[in-house]
């Protein structure tokens, strides 16, 4: 075994559904305006440019339940969404061959800094003091797709307290998840535990203290989190 010489960080396991274990996460991809609603609220055209991705990291991700509002933002928006959990990896997949390496699907959550992102999309700077913050990533349970297969529609919804403030379908995604995969894998060596948030579909907003905020997906359940 190697010496470290300082204590080795927590490995961040998802719970799966149905599994008597967890689910090690090494990478977390998040692939920006994926739904074109969502494009041209956030001030973009919605014709199909190639994808962009952003990372976060693996402890974003958060099962808890719980957000805690966030410091130096006072304007943290909700976005909705469905994450793609890998079994495997490898470089330059072929779309046709991408779905090999999925695992499962979840519902998430990616909590934004909307001011904070603003800002360092005005200087032209990363988003990560937008996006990669604490516990930005609530997400439910892995539901394999040996389970429930590969879900290219269903439903999407997000409320806050009972309030509907999102709705859309799997299949008005931009880049299917194959597609992001096979594109991902040109840029990076994909690897078991790597995770991706899939997009958000139109409708993204503000949140405040003890607002209760619910994702459902049809065939993945639903998740609630509570803003603390």
């Amino acid at each position: 075994m190697p010496n470290y010489v300082i204590s080795t960080p927590q490995i961040i396991g998802l719970p799966i559904d149905g599994v008597d274990g967890l689910f090690p996460v090494r990478r977390v991809y998040c692939i920006g305006r994926n739904y074109a609603a969502h494009a041209i609220e956030m001030g973009h055209d919605p014709d199909r440019e190639p994808p962009f991705f952003f990372q976060r990291n693996p402890n974003n991700l958060d099962p808890s339940g719980t957000f805690p509002y966030p410091p130096h933002s006072a304007d943290v928006h909700h976005e909705a969404e469905m994450y793609v959990a890998l079994k495997s990896g490898g470089t330059n997949f072929a779309v046709e061959d991408a779905l090999d390496c999925v695992y499962g699907y979840g519902l998430s959550l990616d909590m934004t800094r909307r001011d904070l992102q603003g800002q360092m999309k005005k200087m032209g700077r990363p988003w990560e003091i937008g996006k990669a913050f604490e516990r930005s990533a609530p997400c439910g349970p892995v539901h394999p797709a040996s389970t429930i297969g590969h879900p290219t529609a269903g439903h999407l919804a997000l409320t806050v307290n009972g309030e509907t403030r999102q709705e859309g379908d799997l299949n008005q995604m931009i880049w299917k998840v194959p597609e992001m995969i096979s594109y991902l894998s040109e840029y990076f060596e994909l690897a078991p535990g790597d995770v991706i948030q899939s997009g958000t579909p139109a409708g993204v907003g503000p949140i405040k203290k003890g607002d209760v905020m619910v994702v459902t997906i049809d065939g993945l359940g639903s998740l609630s989190v509570t803003v603390a």
